[in-house]
């Protein structure tokens, strides 16, 4: 897997590569970015690859991690680098995530690992519950499909959302429920407070900075805000006050979660999930950056069904992220089973039926 901004999509796949360790299975997770603590479960064989970013928001080129732009021969590093760990593991399984949906970036090493995987292996991409959906690339999506792979896990309930290309590989998708990490939090931490959030924090600023400014202005003025900020999140020491808990990260963060009266984040795929399963009301202010969708329209497909609120990122202002908040904290929790959070062991159930066949 390879995490180019955030890191989103490598805790989705910790995650996966940890409920199959659990199930019995022998995984290795080849992870293409930059190196993240404790996130890869000490059951699982983490490899890490020679570390590639996106050069910015608009994902367009690939840089090292010292920050400059790959160049030919990084590329048959890496290329070489990750067919070495295919032939070391000689694998049952061969899961890619996101490709073909996604990752065109990454062409050079996937195509030449799909060709040495071909007749070896039995290919499964596996992609999230959305993707950035253009039809002018979908046959391109589809011929690889057919060219490549065998199953399709599509990590989304669909119930919530139908995948776009649903319809045209039936005979290879299975949805899985949605992926998220098993909450062990217990404790009260962080009880009746307002919990700010914005994934990895890479492209969070705004947000942060603007529910620090609406709470004066909402009825939760009298809470404790705790803001996380992320891993890689701006450093907002200028605002302390009274009131206000700023930190990077905490492992606890699900039982933060579960006990505060309201989260204010984004809508990234981890943390809403996170959010769903501890019945937490929510606003999402879901992030539109550089021409991304999905975020948007996962928030909006949510609030359609009442399980959270949302304010549009060209809306986020003081205001607006008070009168949300405010709105928020008078629904309903979203009750258990609202949404189809089983998609780790639903994966690892699959991937050992179809070994039996």
């Amino acid at each position: 897997m390879q995490h180019l901004l955030g890191i989103g999509h490598l805790k989705r796949a910790a995650t996966l590569a940890d409920a199959l360790a659990r199930d019995g299975f022998e995984v290795t997770l080849a992870s293409g970015g930059l190196p993240v603590e404790n996130i890869v479960s000490p059951r699982v064989r983490l490899v890490q690859l020679p570390a590639a970013v996106a050069e910015d928001a608009s994902f367009r080129h690939l840089a090292d991690a010292a920050g400059g732009r790959v160049d030919e021969a990084w590329k048959l590093r890496r290329k070489e680098a990750l067919l070495a760990v295919f032939e070391a593991c000689s694998p049952d399984f061969l899961l890619i995530e996101l490709f073909p949906f996604g990752r065109r970036q990454l062409r050079f090493e996937l195509l030449p690992l799909l060709e040495r995987a071909a007749g070896r292996t039995l290919v499964v991409s596996s992609v999230r519950d959305l993707i950035q959906d253009k039809p002018e690339r979908h046959e391109e999506m589809l011929d690889a499909v057919g060219r490549y792979f065998d199953r399709i896990l599509v990590h989304g309930d669909p119930r919530v959302a139908r995948f776009p290309l649903a319809g045209r590989l039936s005979d290879k998708l299975h949805y899985t429920g949605y992926v998220v990490e098993e909450s062990q939090g217990r404790g009260d931490a962080g009880t009746g407070e307002v919990l700010v959030s914005a994934g990895g924090g890479a492209v969070g600023r705004k947000l942060l900075e603007t529910a620090i400014r609406a709470r004066p202005l909402s009825s939760l003025r009298d809470r404790t805000w705790r803001v996380i900020s992320g891993v890689n999140g701006p450093d907002l020491s200028a605002y302390e006050q009274e009131g206000l808990v700023f930190e990077k990260s905490r492992q606890d963060f699900t039982t933060l979660l579960r006990n505060c009266e309201l989260s204010i984040s984004q809508a990234g795929y981890n943390t809403v999930m996170e959010t769903l399963q501890a019945c937490t009301r929510a606003v999402l202010v879901p992030y539109r950056g550089s021409g991304e969708t999905e975020q948007t329209l996962r928030a909006r497909l949510l609030a359609e069904q009442g399980l959270v609120g949302m304010l549009e990122e060209p809306q986020l202002e003081p205001a607006a992220l008070a009168a949300a908040a405010d709105l928020a904290v008078r629904r309903a929790r979203p009750v258990p089973g609202a949404v189809d959070l089983g998609g780790a062991r639903r994966t690892a159930a699959l991937l050992r039926e179809w070994r039996r066949g």
